[in-house]
């Protein structure tokens, strides 16, 4: 990313962050993210705590331009409006919140942990995943793991529940921070698959909220619905790091082909 100034910075988007051939929602989000923390960070507000975008429509890789207006810099947060354009139209815009997150356990909460087997036993995704009908290059940047017993959708036998549990890491061994959770609090695959519903949910909206720094190591991270009709879906995604601890949630509508 580049500064080039009165808040503009030039970005490339890049193609390996796809599922299929659409640029992941999660991963443009913390493009936003970045240059929002360099635009009105500073040493207070380092991390972004609090997101919500609006995908106007789907941006190409390749260049693009982030713009970024300072809404309000005050002593424990800073407010600011983000979009994402190409070619002279917005592609993405968002609201972002800036703070100075910790790694301290927290006080209280109702969230326990998602129970999943060990990592291993998990099934391991691949770029050219079973069922999906097109290739998820995000698979190559995202080591993603599915608990076998939400695995019913690849064999043509949904469970019909509503819920996927993934264990992920980044693939190239980096440490989970508060930009790349925004990739992991939009996971792939979506829930619909263990509904029977095949096909492509684009993102609509989606709110996140980053609640601490995680530990090194992987996320756990349990992605359900509650409601879908009208030909719309909510989706609610919640990440616990490796000592157990609700590091990121986030509620998205999205976009899905029901059964006539």
């Amino acid at each position: 990313m580049t500064a080039r100034g009165d808040g503009e910075f030039g970005a490339v988007l890049d193609a390996e962050w796809s599922v299929g051939t659409r640029l992941h929602g999660g991963y443009l989000l913390a493009v936003l993210g970045r240059a929002a923390c360099e635009s009105a960070g500073g040493a207070g507000h380092p991390h972004v705590t609090a997101v919500s975008g609006t995908f106007v429509e789907p941006p190409e890789p390749g260049n693009a331009l982030a713009r970024v207006e300072t809404l309000r810099v005050g002593r424990s947060v800073a407010q600011v409006r983000a979009a994402l354009v190409q070619e002279g139209r917005t592609r993405v815009e968002a609201h972002v919140t800036l703070g100075l997150l910790d790694d301290a356990d927290p006080w209280w909460s109702s969230h326990e942990p998602v129970e999943m087997p060990p990592e291993d036993d998990c099934f391991l995704v691949p770029t050219e995943a079973p069922g999906a009908g097109f290739s998820v290059p995000l698979m190559a940047v995202v080591e993603e793991r599915i608990d076998p017993a939400h695995m019913g959708f690849a064999f043509g036998t949904p469970t019909g529940r509503g819920v996927i549990a993934t264990w992920q890491r980044l693939a190239d061994g980096s440490d989970w921070d508060p930009l790349s959770l925004l990739v992991a609090l939009d996971p792939v695959p979506p829930v619909s698959y263990e509904l029977g519903l095949p096909g492509w949910v684009p993102t609509i909206q989606l709110s996140a909220y980053i609640r601490r720094l995680p530990a090194p190591g992987p996320v756990r991270v349990r992605l359900s619905a509650t409601d879908v009709g009208g030909e719309r879906m909510d989706e609610v995604a919640q990440v616990w790091d490796d000592k157990g601890r609700l590091v990121g949630q986030a509620t998205q509508l999205a976009a899905v082909r029901l059964p006539a």
